[in-house]
């Protein structure tokens, strides 16, 4: 039998303030965490319930639950650590962390330094190192993103996550994007090799000798490769291409094409062939949602790996050395999987805009 769990017996004021605690975006999130357990605890939920819900081990729900029944809200903080004890209040750690987190930076400035947070606080900039390390902050750093505007988003994350965790039977799922204006860049003057300690340097000038563009389609039950470039990147190419598709993939295999929104994708003549070829059918990805498209990943690949740090002297070369690079690939193709279900990806996403939405109110 399960053993009954002693209650929780939270008053008012210190369910309000856990609360705030759980909703508040700028509360660090281990905090939080330990805010949402106290909470769901208190509702009456088992251990396990709750680690369920929050995706946690019961084990740290007892945890909390424990430091909670001893000390209330002073047991919601790890225990001391051993050690010379801390010379730094707390008030001056949580004016550090409100600060770095809600005001502004100043005026010379596009987000808080060591230096001017130490100015502007009065602590020393040793004292900022750690309170920053500590809580895992991180002014300088920044991220890019971008949403969907696509009214049809819903529907075509779970159109295109169906086809990678249940292809239909008798089908074959391609990803298909093209890299465009891939150049051949040849280095001015010869590579120096690596040595004990040093990396291997190049000149940062170079000699440009054309462009090219890879179109690629990705295989996603093999992770097999069908590539080809074109000097161009019209839709007359992208028809080439299509054919190409269509002479290596069996015929009693219905075709389905993964594509972005680009708008050779979309032009009368690929319509056209599209019409013509019943067994190919397309599935255009979201608006900014190239992330959904596993070629993107192979691309990149490719560019780390074979072209970032090469030098070619002419755009035959680079075109051979793609080539040779899809060739071996495919003599033993790494699986690409798609593990994330389309819920997930929809609750990341609505995540993500609600926390948003609280940060801007």
């Amino acid at each position: 039998m399960a053993r009954t769990l002693a209650p929780l017996s939270i008053t008012d004021e210190e369910r309000s303030e856990l609360r705030g605690w759980a909703r508040r975006p700028k509360t660090a999130q281990a905090m939080a965490m330990q805010a949402r357990i106290i909470l769901l605890s208190d509702q009456g939920w088992s251990n396990q319930d709750v680690a369920d819900e929050l995706d946690i081990n019961r084990v740290t729900v007892g945890k909390w639950r424990k430091r909670f029944l001893e000390s209330g809200l002073d047991g919601l903080d790890d225990a001391p650590r051993p050690g010379a004890p801390r010379k730094i209040p707390d008030e001056d750690v949580e004016r550090v962390i409100a600060k770095t987190l809600e005001q502004t930076p100043p005026k010379n400035a596009t987000h808080w330094s060591t230096r001017s947070m130490a100015d502007a606080t009065g602590l020393i900039q040793s004292a900022i190192i750690r309170i920053w390390r500590a809580f895992s902050l991180q002014p300088h750093r920044t991220e890019t993103f971008k949403l969907s505007n696509d009214p049809l988003f819903v529907s075509k994350v779970r159109d295109i996550v169906g086809l990678y965790m249940n292809p239909p039977d008798k089908a074959l799922v391609l990803c298909v994007d093209e890299k465009s204006q891939m150049q051949a860049l040849e280095r001015t003057q010869p590579l120096l090799p690596m040595g004990p300690g040093i990396p291997d340097r190049r000149t940062q000038d170079y000699v440009r000798h054309g462009t090219t563009t890879l179109f690629a389609a990705l295989d996603v039950k093999t992770g097999n490769i069908i590539g080809k470039c074109y000097r161009r990147h019209r839709a007359e190419e992208f028809v080439k291409f299509l054919r190409l598709i269509d002479e290596s993939v069996p015929k009693p295999l219905d075709v389905h094409l993964i594509l972005d929104n680009y708008s050779t994708h979309k032009t009368p003549l690929v319509r056209r062939w599209l019409a013509r070829h019943p067994r190919f059918h397309a599935h255009f990805t979201p608006t900014y949602s190239s992330w959904i498209n596993l070629v993107e990943s192979w691309l990149a690949i490719l560019t780390n790996r074979r072209l970032r740090r090469s030098s070619f002297r002419s755009t035959r070369q680079l075109e051979l050395g793609v080539k040779q690079y899809i060739e071996t690939h495919n003599n033993s193709p790494p699986p690409f999987v798609w593990t994330k279900t389309a819920s997930e990806i929809l609750d990341s996403i609505k995540h993500f805009c609600l926390h948003t939405y609280d940060s801007h109110h």
